[in-house]
């Protein structure tokens, strides 16, 4: 069983089973939502995880496929849980920082890698897209 919560611990998560794919989103949308220089995602099961409490929704639209990314926060301590796109409408992509463990956790992709910033260093042994998939 995997848990995890948001900073405040109001919103919090269990699911079972693997992670279904895991990696490294640099794009800029990502950077400002985490607040950071990228975003560590996992996909699993939308049927599979088990939310306790109510996050927030901010409807990213600024994308480059069109399609928005839904991207679910806790709206009292602003942590990023879990984002959805349309084309996987059977996957959430957790912020595997919730992740109360995160030994699970390990980088199968790299994309948007022309928008890293200028100080880190990508995975040589990951693959690397430039933009998204």
């Amino acid at each position: 069983m995997h848990k995890g919560q948001c900073l405040c611990g109001q919103i919090q998560y269990e699911f079972e089973g693997d992670l279904v794919i895991s990696g490294v989103c640099h794009c800029k949308n990502c950077q400002r939502q985490a607040g950071s220089a990228f975003a560590t995602i996992s996909g699993v099961p939308k049927a599979a995880l088990k939310i306790t409490g109510s996050p927030k929704l901010y409807q990213d639209s600024d994308t480059d496929s069109g399609s928005p990314v839904e991207r679910y926060f806790c709206g009292n301590c602003g942590s990023p849980i879990y984002s959805a796109v349309s084309s996987q409408p059977d996957l959430l992509f957790l912020k595997t920082g919730t992740l109360d463990d995160t030994t699970s956790f390990v980088p199968q992709f790299q994309v948007y890698c022309e928008t890293k910033q200028d100080w880190v260093a990508l995975l040589e042994d990951v693959p690397q897209a430039s933009r998204g998939s």
